[in-house]
């Protein structure tokens, strides 16, 4: 830097020396400017960009416009941050637009807002997550609890009514060859006559060959 001052002779001189290095000439400065605004107009918010990331990167285009002779209203660059976020900041810029002047509303304070909104966003997240796996971790402990006891009550029941019907069966069936019986007398009825009787009792609803009373003689 020295050495491109030294052949001045003024203070004036050396001024303007250091003016020119640090901030070149005016069509350094026009070139510098627009790329800077080209920056400003196209900035946007990227993917998996932090709030705290998108802040320094807005600031540092701000700042640099600034010293470039070019400034915007407070509330031009409130609405700029808003317009470059994604979709997903839909909800809140517009509950912000609604409740805040945004007049008023310095940058400072806009990102202040919208880090904490993150923070929110990704505690509530946090928290699915994780009660997801509890969710999916008791309902399997349960069916692993209950599913023996379920089971060993259908079987138990299944045993149960299968005795119940070898039972109801096997009375059934001693029923139907006991020839004493009033049941088998009441299932043979369909086959007996009303008006036929034995001929070993003279009683009817059965034959000769089932009473079982004493035999006559022939």
């Amino acid at each position: 830097m020295f050495s491109k001052i030294k052949t001045c002779a003024t203070a004036k001189e050396i001024w303007e020396k250091l003016v020119q290095i640090c901030e070149g000439s005016d069509e350094t400065k026009e070139n510098k400017l627009t790329v800077a605004q080209q920056k400003y107009e196209s900035i946007k918010m990227k993917d998996g960009e932090t709030m705290t990331e998108f802040d320094e990167r807005f600031s540092a285009i701000v700042i640099e416009l600034n010293s470039l002779g070019k400034e915007y209203r407070n509330r031009e660059l409130v609405m700029k941050v808003m317009r470059a976020l994604p979709r997903e900041w839909d909800v809140k810029t517009m509950a912000m637009r609604e409740s805040k002047d945004l007049n008023k509303l310095e940058l400072h304070d806009l990102f202040a807002n919208l880090k904490t909104y993150e923070f929110e966003l990704e505690t509530r997240s946090k928290l699915q997550s994780t009660s997801q796996p509890t969710k999916a971790l008791a309902a399997t402990t349960t069916t692993e609890q209950c599913s023996p006891s379920t089971r060993k009550s259908a079987e138990q029941f299944s045993d149960d009514v299968m005795s119940l019907f070898v039972k109801k069966f096997g009375k059934f069936m001693r029923r139907s060859f006991n020839p004493s019986s009033p049941y088998s007398k009441f299932y043979k009825s369909d086959k007996v006559s009303a008006d036929m009787k034995c001929f070993n009792c003279d009683r009817p609803w059965h034959f000769a060959a089932d009473c079982n009373r004493p035999r006559k003689e022939d």
